[in-house]
């Protein structure tokens, strides 16, 4: 069974937490793209764990967990993302953790790139996490990027970056203005934070090849949502990297398969962070409200969150092109004592109503049409039979699964690792 867990909307849709929930059923675990500009937050027995790098599997000590050629990885913060965990009793070994060769190794001076262009942006920035993902994905594609594989013939590294850099100087340097980048700087970063991990660095293609002959069990987890694919997602206000789930066996390693299923992750209301377009968001006390009940504020930065009810247009939007087979519906515990839920049913472009999501200017023009449905009037926190939810509450389930067109198979009603409801 090979299976993509992927957001549905703009990302926090709740994707570690089902990870963590599902993983169980699963021998290995793949992250397939991004880096650490987002977080998925999970809480079980074991406590509460921020995940930025790591695939949220390596909370299961039985599974194995893979960071893919799709990925990005800063060196740095994976050290400090690892020790964390194994201060809170998490083991990492090589035997459960496989880094690609292939991946991508994010470089401070990408972070650097990131922070002097939003600089330079101003009020017209994008809302970057300013943590390299932009600057070391176009760096990709110009094919002048370091991988983790190089660490492994470490003698060979220090011509190549002195030519990188050259090529990077001439702009830091000569567009920004900024002091150089120094090579013995970047050799002793990549000595330091990157030979730690030359026993975790293998051929992910062949690894995952021989899982799937061995009838081995493959969760893919992405990070973000499909809104904030490269292609698909509200660009320019997007990630670097492809977030829909048909990317999920090539940024793995294993182009060549096919996915089994796809569960897409769509929280009960929307939430977003960073800059774009947003046309359900709510402001004033109503967001306000929101943004507190729900604890919307972001796991990789801690930012505050937009937020606004539930997306009609945009989540099935989500759902069409992530091609979800099912869904998990998460938080709907954070809207129990609502008088009234918001949602935004159709868009308003031009004067004229739409439930397309649009693309470019026209969604930036976009405007909501807001409906309320009634409160849930009674406890959904902790309730883990769907007919001892209220019955306000079962209403907006069977109202979500047939505006999105997909059925809904999880729902979440709460943070805890049981706090769930089994719908088939």
């Amino acid at each position: 069974m090979l299976t993509a867990v992927v957001g549905i909307n703009w990302g926090d849709e709740g994707k570690g937490r089902m990870v963590d929930l599902l993983s169980e059923q699963y021998d290995i675990i793949s992250r397939y793209q991004g880096g650490n500009n987002a977080g998925h937050t999970v809480v079980n027995e074991r406590g509460k764990f921020i995940l930025n790098l790591m695939p949220s599997g390596i909370l299961r000590p039985e599974a194995v967990n893979v960071m893919g050629p799709g990925m990005v990885i800063d060196l740095e913060h994976l050290c400090g993302e690892v020790e964390k965990l194994r201060s809170q009793g998490i083991s990492i070994t090589p035997d459960n953790l496989k880094i690609s060769d292939r991946a991508t190794i994010c470089m401070p001076y990408h972070k650097l790139m990131d922070c002097l262009e939003e600089d330079r942006l101003a009020d017209k920035k994008f809302g970057s996490t300013r943590r390299g993902i932009s600057p070391v994905y176009a760096d990709k594609y110009m094919k002048k990027t370091l991988r983790m594989g190089d660490l492994l013939h470490f003698d060979t590294i220090r011509d190549r970056l002195a030519d990188l850099l050259e090529w990077k100087n001439l702009t830091v340097v000569g567009g920004y203005h900024h002091e150089a980048i120094m090579l013995d700087e970047m050799m002793n970063w990549l000595d330091t934070f990157g030979t730690p991990w030359k026993d975790y660095i293998v051929n992910t293609t062949e690894y995952l090849t021989n899982a799937v002959k061995d009838g081995k069990n493959i969760m893919f987890e992405a990070q973000l949502g499909a809104l904030r694919d490269i292609d698909f997602g509200i660009y320019p206000y997007t990630s670097g990297s492809s977030t829909i789930a048909a990317y999920a066996p090539i940024g793995a390693g294993i182009p060549a398969q096919r996915l089994t299923n796809v569960l897409g992750i769509m929280k009960a209301y929307s939430s977003c962070v960073g800059e774009g377009p947003f046309t359900c968001e709510l402001f004033g006390a109503e967001g306000d409200a929101l943004r507190e009940a729900g604890g919307e504020y972001g796991a990789a930065t801690g930012r505050p969150r937009r937020v606004g009810g539930f997306d009609v247009v945009a989540s099935r939007f989500g759902v069409q092109i992530q091609g979800a087979d099912s869904i998990a519906l998460t938080k709907l515990d954070v809207l129990e004592d609502m008088e009234q839920i918001p949602v935004c049913v159709a868009y308003e472009v031009d004067g004229e109503r739409t439930d397309i999501f649009p693309s470019g200017e026209a969604l930036a023009k976009a405007k909501p049409i807001y409906e309320y449905l009634p409160g849930f009037g009674g406890k959904v926190a902790g309730v883990t039979r769907f007919e001892d939810l209220p019955k306000n509450a079962q209403d907006y389930v069977r109202y979500l699964e047939k505006a999105v067109d997909c059925p809904i198979q999880y729902v979440s009603t709460g943070a805890d690792r049981e706090s769930y409801i089994k719908m088939f």
